[in-house]
């Protein structure tokens, strides 16, 4: 299982409006299915191929890039050639991870976290 902070979800939220404005409800449709697979993947194995540990961040922080999904996340109008995010993470307690963001790739990390998240970066 995950759960989503409130910035995870309005990530979210911005890539898929972002991604239906600029290519169309087909391209929002694959890249909501490639988000959807990629939680899941990370949820049932946090630990999974692909998944980094992320040292510059206190508090065991994980991230996994939406690429290693893409395959799996593959519709009938095809899949997402090029992903650009990933998710930030950690294991709350066994089979339940929180994801604290899904940013882009090309985003510092640091400049996109709340001031307190070492002390609570998922919502509990």
């Amino acid at each position: 299982m995950y759960r989503l902070s409130e910035a995870a979800q309005s990530d979210i939220l911005e890539i898929l409006v972002w991604t239906h404005e600029t290519f169309g409800p087909a391209a929002r449709l694959r890249y909501e299915k490639l988000l959807v697979t990629a939680l899941r993947d990370v949820a049932l194995d946090p630990l999974r191929p692909g998944t980094n540990t992320r040292p510059e961040l206190i508090g065991n922080v994980r991230s996994y890039h939406l690429r290693y999904s893409r395959e799996r996340a593959r519709n009938e109008t095809g899949l997402v050639r090029n992903p650009r995010h990933f998710l930030l993470y950690r294991m709350l307690k066994p089979g339940l991870i929180g994801v604290g963001r899904v940013l882009h790739d090309s985003m510092e990390v640091e400049r996109h976290l709340p001031a307190d998240y070492g002390d609570n970066p998922i919502d509990d």
